[in-house]
């Protein structure tokens, strides 16, 4: 048949879900590589404030006794000890990814955070023999400071894998839509129930009357209505008989099915879904990278100050107060607001996405909605509802008959999936029209398709076809069905037209509106489409201001996404089918309506999981949002660093004010809560 806009069925095989759940409980998560293998951040968060808790009492703050504070004969050493437990166990992550970074040469945020600890230890040790063994003049610690910098950036890293791992839980949420069991069918017509986990391709499911279906396969038998708003959204059911495919986590009607699984592990549908989200997290956005390299930056710069105010206050006072200038600059530069600018909004921004319905398989697709003008749409499936329905059926051959005409179309389309194919094969249904398939049938890109029936060839075929031929048919016929906005399908024999199929298919509700709103936000939208231009136009005309290509092949949609991006048009490429593959994967944004289809799997950067135009604008709103969050947590993070360091080092010491690390330390935690709490503001707007 026409293969005008074709769409990928959902025929991932299904199988357990238990690697959905990554590794989350071991805390090793793709994507946070420096971060997510270094222990159990809340568990190390709630230890350290517990031994920090007799340091801040014990210990001066910035050599001031406050009211709460008081000292014992030995309560230095109870300090040292539990300072030093602080420091090895405490700062333990930070060191491990000082030490990735430094293998990959490229010092960046832990590296930053374990030179402040660093430097806030061995100084406050150093002070420590000094004033308990050498008895000189009594040197200031930096035990308190040291303290409260390791909770504080516990806390923020805890607070930072909490917003991660919400995206992480929505994937534990999809795997809860599929049952623990499965009912087995056995070789003497027996059921076993068998652990999901141990469920193989090949076998044969019983899913009776309202369970959950454990896995992704082919009906052989039974029939029923099934519903998969859980899995794709769509809230109407699904009638599914013999040959229908099922979807793991969908929720059987009134009948019973039997179904053979098609695959088990990481080929399922839903454990596709999370492989998006998982992928989502593992991609560093370019915001990242630039926060790195701005660490990077940081790290070198806080270092040369360090050193030259060290050599500069060594020259005009003495080694300790050049010291504790060197350890102040060190300390205070700890890029902690830096270091979760970026990630807690990219977190947040995953996590609202995913419960949403919008899987970023590309964070880097965020950045690109900033320079985004123009949105390229397939139409059938994204536009319109992708539900086709007979309008006409006309024989041209005086020995055939429109249910003869039918009959073969519908025996050269019987196997296929396709929207205009299962209008086809409803309407001789319909027509009580039962007939054996085609043999050897072919599948022609972007022409139709071929098959023999009864030895003779035969094809379907589209107007353009029949033109680029040289064969002849009715155009002015045609003209008048492609008018009213119908898809028309030519039976053809050899070198002879049989007769044809006209079929309609209906704009869905949201589509003019959604149309509407791109202009609203100054997007030109246009529109791309294998089906005739008469009958692109008619729905064109309904929707508004839109611009069209009709008539085009899959290599031709890519060529177009090309044509637009050589002109300076940054391009958005919405798509849910096979042919649709090639511009998604050319296009600046590669969005995919329809969750579980292949080209949502290889070629999109985002997925609809609902069927709705109107979310597109969804995430066009949640990128924008993020776009601006990030900007802000940037400047919130980079600029207490820009303003502090140069203060610590005591640029302002001849009009007597000189940056301490205790009031650095407020500073920086009042810096990473604004960092947090301006990310946890990010919401989805209708």
């Amino acid at each position: 048949m026409a293969q005008d806009d074709n769409m990928a069925g959902m025929n991932h095989d299904m199988g357990h879900m238990d690697h959905m759940k990554m590794d989350h409980d071991t805390g090793d998560m793709a994507g946070m590589d420096h971060m997510h293998h270094m222990g159990n951040f809340k568990q190390k968060f709630w230890v350290s404030l517990v031994a920090a808790i007799p340091v801040f009492v014990l210990s001066p703050f910035m050599g001031l006794h406050l009211p709460f504070q008081f000292t014992f004969p030995g309560s230095d050493w109870v300090v040292l000890i539990l300072a030093s437990f602080l420091f090895f166990w405490g700062g333990q992550p930070f060191f491990s990814g000082a030490r990735s970074e430094l293998k990959a040469k490229n010092p960046a945020m832990m590296t930053l955070i374990t030179m402040g600890i660093g430097v806030a230890y061995i100084y406050s040790l150093y002070a420590f023999i000094g004033n308990n063994f050498l008895h000189t003049a009594h040197i200031m610690d930096f035990f308190w400071e040291l303290a409260s910098l390791i909770v504080i950036m516990l806390l923020g890293h805890w607070i930072e894998m909490s917003a991660t791992m919400s995206a992480g839980n929505a994937l534990e949420k999809m795997a809860a839509l599929l049952p623990g069991e499965a009912h087995v069918l056995t070789p003497d017509g027996q059921t076993q129930d068998v652990a999901l986990a141990d469920l193989k391709q090949g076998q044969t499911v019983l899913i009776q009357a309202g369970e959950k279906i454990p896995a992704d396969g082919d009906v052989i038998s039974g029939s029923s209505a099934v519903n998969e708003a859980l899995v794709t959204g769509e809230s109407k059911a699904v009638k599914k008989e013999n040959g229908a495919r099922v979807i793991g986590g969908s929720v059987n009607g009134n009948g019973t099915l039997t179904v053979r699984v098609t695959g088990t592990g990481e080929t399922g549908y839903l454990a596709q879904v999370g492989k998006l989200v998982s992928q989502a997290q593992a991609e560093k956005s370019r915001a990242e990278t630039m926060a790195d390299r701005v660490a990077k930056w940081l790290f070198y710069a806080a270092l040369s100050v360090g050193i030259v105010a060290f050599f500069v206050w060594l020259a005009v006072a003495d080694m300790n107060v050049a010291l504790n200038r060197l350890v102040t600059v060190l300390v205070i530069a700890c890029p902690h607001a830096l270091g979760l600018a970026i990630p807690l909004v990219v977190a947040r921004s995953t996590s609202l996405a995913a419960t949403n319905g919008l899987l970023i398989r590309d964070r880097r697709a965020i950045e690109s909605v900033k320079q985004l003008d123009t949105v390229l749409m397939d139409k059938t499936g994204t536009l319109t509802e992708g539900v086709f329905k007979v309008n006409a059926v006309q024989s041209f051959d005086d020995a055939m008959s429109e249910d003869q005409v039918l009959t073969v179309f519908a025996q050269l389309e019987a196997n296929s999936s396709h929207p205009l194919a299962t209008g086809i094969l409803d309407e001789a249904k319909a027509r009580q029209i039962n007939a054996p398939a085609a043999s050897d049938v072919q599948t022609v890109q972007g022409v139709g398709l071929t098959g023999k029936i009864d030895g003779q060839d035969y094809a379907v075929v589209t107007a353009k076809y029949l033109r680029s031929q040289n064969v002849a048919f009715d155009a002015d016929g045609f003209a008048q069905l492609a008018a009213a906005g119908n898809s028309i399908s030519y039976l053809v024999s050899g070198q002879h037209v049989l007769g044809l199929v006209a079929q309609g298919d209906q704009i869905k509700p949201e589509s003019a509106a959604f149309i509407s709103a791109l202009h609203q936000l100054n997007i030109q939208p246009v529109m791309l489409t294998g089906d005739n231009e008469p009958a692109a136009q008619a729905v064109a005309a309904q929707l508004g201001d839109i611009t069209v290509h009709a008539e085009l092949r899959p290599e031709d949609k890519e060529k177009i996404v090309r044509e637009y991006q050589s002109k300076g048009h940054h391009v958005m490429m919405v798509g849910d089918g096979i042919n649709d593959a090639p511009s998604l994967a050319r296009a600046d944004i590669g969005v995919a309506i329809g969750a579980g289809t292949d080209v949502a799997i290889d070629s999109a950067d985002v997925i609809l999981v609902k069927s709705n135009p109107k979310d597109i604008l969804s995430f066009l709103n949640l990128a924008k949002a993020t776009n601006r969050k990030m900007t802000e947590n940037l400047w919130w993070g980079a600029g207490y660093n820009i303003i502090a360091i140069p203060l610590a080092a005591g640029v302002l010491a001849g009009v007597g004010f000189v940056l301490s690390p205790a009031v650095g330390a407020i500073v920086m935690s009042m810096s990473t809560v604004i960092v947090a709490i301006n990310a946890m503001t990010l919401h989805m707007r209708d």
